[in-house]
């Protein structure tokens, strides 16, 4: 359990920098369409649905990582913590889905509030940093942990 564990946590860190890297690819691909194909971004075209430019799947993918599979692995690596029997492991995962929860407010709230995208940043940072952090622990508890005493065969 202690490797699923581990699993999980690495899975989180690498969900983050996807997250990263979506919205990167789609702001890189929105600038490209303004500035090569003289888009106009206005509220109309954020409403419609059907606006295609190299990039624009980042949006999809940031926002279908963020709000579901990201949500579900932090809560299926609380479960597991439980079995696992890491030194801190619950108290680690907790944290992150804790971390998780906020990441979601926050990105809805940063839409409304500009000036809260900063704290979805680095909030983002501090995910990845426990994620990985708690899959190095579970690893050191793995390497660490003590061998099962194999029974002896009865002498008579």
């Amino acid at each position: 359990m202690r490797t699923t564990y581990r699993v999980f946590a690495y899975l989180i860190a690498a969900a983050v920098v996807v997250q990263a890297m979506a919205i990167a690819y789609a702001l890189a691909g929105l600038g490209k369409w303004i500035e090569d194909d003289h888009g106009v971004l206005n509220k109309q075209v954020l409403d419609n649905e059907d606006l295609h430019f190299r990039g624009s799947g980042g949006f999809a993918l940031h926002a279908i990582d963020g709000m579901m599979i990201i949500p579900a692995l932090a809560l299926l690596f609380v479960i597991i913590s439980f079995f696992a029997k890491v030194p801190g492991g619950s108290k680690r995962a907790g944290t992150i889905f804790g971390l998780i929860v906020l990441q979601v407010i926050l990105g809805f709230t940063l839409h409304g509030v500009p000036l809260v995208a900063p704290l979805h940043v680095l909030n983002a940072f501090i995910i990845l940093g426990v994620a990985i952090m708690s899959g190095q622990r579970a690893a050191a508890a793995t390497s660490y942990a003590p061998a099962e005493a194999t029974p002896q065969p009865a002498m008579g």
